[in-house]
Order: C-alpha cells, then structure tokens, then sequence
C-alpha cells in the first residue's frame, strides 16, 4: 500500500479529506488501504446523548471495514466509505444504520453485509483505532494517514474543502518529505 487511511466515518473533517486523497491515489496511481478510526473508542464516556445514533451506525460501518481488509478488499472498503460519505456529509444527513444499509446495497457488499452485526468484528476496530493513535498521537482524532517508510502517521491533513487536483497534489507533495523524517513534528493552524 502506498498510504494507510484511519477514518471513522461519522466526522465531516474526515471525509474532505478523503475525497482528497481519492483524488491524489487516482492522479499518481497510488493504492490506500482503508482502516478503522474510532472517534467512540476515542471518546468513550463523553459522547453527547444527539450523537449516540449516529456514533453507533459508525461502529457498525467499521466492523465492516475491518472485515474487508481482513480479506485484502482494500477497494471495496474504498468504495463502501464513498458511497457512506456521499449520503450522510454530502446529502447533510447524519449517519445512520438506514445509510450504512443503503451504503453496503450501492457499493455491491451485500457478501459481507454480516460483519455489520458481528461484536467479533469489534477487536480488529480496536486494534486498528490503537495502531492509528500510537501511530500519531496522543491528542489527535480522525483521519490518521500513514505511508511506507515513515515512523509516524499525522493527524490529518484536515481541509475546509476538498482542494481542485493541482492543489490537492501539492499537499501531498508537500506532506509526504515531512512524513518521512523523524525530526518533523507538526504544522498547525488555529481553528476558525
């Protein structure tokens, strides 16, 4: 793989961000391997009652995304998060199991539509969401990107939007020096 992405597909943020790695993988013909990032693993005991729906619907998208990359469909996983992100971030829906079951229907994983429901599933979420956090952290949250040939993954990058493709290459050209050298730490903006 030529980059690992972390997401928990509940998080906007987390979503432009993909859409920008998309676009990248497709402009250099890179290969990413979708992972689980869990923001309720993450913030377990301070989720807000408006936010348990949405953060349980997440958990079970990210079985299914462990599931996935436990038989190498690191495509399928791809597409299953595209079409996720297309009818909750894009449609201004928040996520939810009716999305997820739409999602699985669209991306054609009806095959493996059983990991949605399978507390096994679970540990390799976990086990994911801790590789992603010793990976970055501490002090981060979703996305974690991690490529080939660096000790440390970043949290992020996080976008407003998703950047026009020439754009979108500069970031990454940009980032990936950095995240090959032990000394690089950290960019940071504040938020607005």
């Amino acid at each position: 793989m030529d980059a690992t992405f972390f997401f928990d597909p509940v998080c906007p943020w987390t979503w432009r961000t993909s859409r920008w790695l998309v676009a990248v993988a497709q402009a250099r013909g890179l290969r990413v391997e979708w992972r689980a990032f869990s923001l309720a693993e993450l913030n377990e005991g301070r989720i807000a009652p408006e936010y348990a729906e949405p953060m349980a619907a997440s958990g079970r998208a990210l079985r299914l995304v462990e599931a996935l990359r436990a038989q190498d469909r690191h495509e399928d996983a791809g597409r299953f998060y595209a079409e996720l992100g297309e009818r909750s971030h894009d449609a201004g829906n928040p996520l939810s199991d009716e999305i997820v079951a739409a999602a699985v229907e669209a991306a054609g994983l009806t095959d493996a539509v059983s990991a949605l429901d399978d507390e096994r599933w679970d540990a390799a979420v976990r086990e994911s969401h801790a590789l992603a956090y010793d990976s970055a952290g501490p002090d981060i949250g979703s996305p974690v990107l991690t490529v080939p040939d660096a000790r440390r993954g970043i949290h992020g990058p996080i976008l407003t939007d998703v950047p026009g493709i020439d754009d979108a290459l500069t970031i990454w050209d940009s980032m990936l020096p950095l995240l090959r050298l032990d000394t690089f730490h950290e960019l940071k903006r504040g938020r607005r």
